[in-house]
């Protein structure tokens, strides 16, 4: 069976940069075990990273969300110290918005029975994704493992996970 398992957006400013979080910090060391025992097993591993330009306060997402974040070749874009050297020999996916129509088309490719995601935010990118990949592959197992992510509050976390749930994505 092949496998992937896509960790989202663990960037410094989701982390403990400009939109860092308490529970974004308190799931550092579960999405490290997570990646190393995926790399043990071997399983596929794709990271994505939220990448925004300069003008990012004139574009649609920074007129609703006016905190500057992940700005290609910032502190605050890259991921996180804990996990850089774990992302080698394993894809770097650079997406501009919250869900990526190209990993959709790069698991379709692997033809991934199983995809497992983690990170952040549970309830912007991670749904996001998530929704993406069971819409593009609906007969790939996706799981999210819920230990593994955060959300920009413990409430909208729960939601997430909960609207995924109803989408037959498989909470862990």
């Amino acid at each position: 069976m092949r496998e992937l398992l896509v960790v989202v957006d663990m960037q410094t400013d989701f982390v403990d940069g400009a939109l860092g979080t308490k529970e974004a910090q308190n799931i550092v060391e579960n999405v490290v075990s997570k990646v190393k025992s995926a790399k043990e097993c071997g399983k596929d591993i794709i990271f994505t990273m939220d990448t925004h330009q300069e003008n990012y306060s004139e574009t649609q997402e920074g007129k609703k969300l006016p905190i500057a974040h992940c700005i290609k070749g910032s502190k605050g874009w890259e991921i996180i110290p804990k996990l850089q050297k774990l992302t080698q020999d394993c894809m770097i996916l650079e997406k501009p918005s919250f869900g990526s129509t190209q990993l959709a088309h790069i698991a379709a490719r692997g033809q991934y029975e199983r995809i497992e995601l983690v990170g952040l935010c549970t309830d912007i990118c991670v749904i996001s994704n998530a929704m993406i990949l069971k819409s593009s592959l609906p007969e790939a197992e996706i799981f999210v493992d819920a230990n593994c992510c955060a959300g920009v509050s413990p409430e909208s976390h729960r939601n997430a996970l909960e609207a995924m749930k109803m989408c037959q994505i498989e909470i862990l």
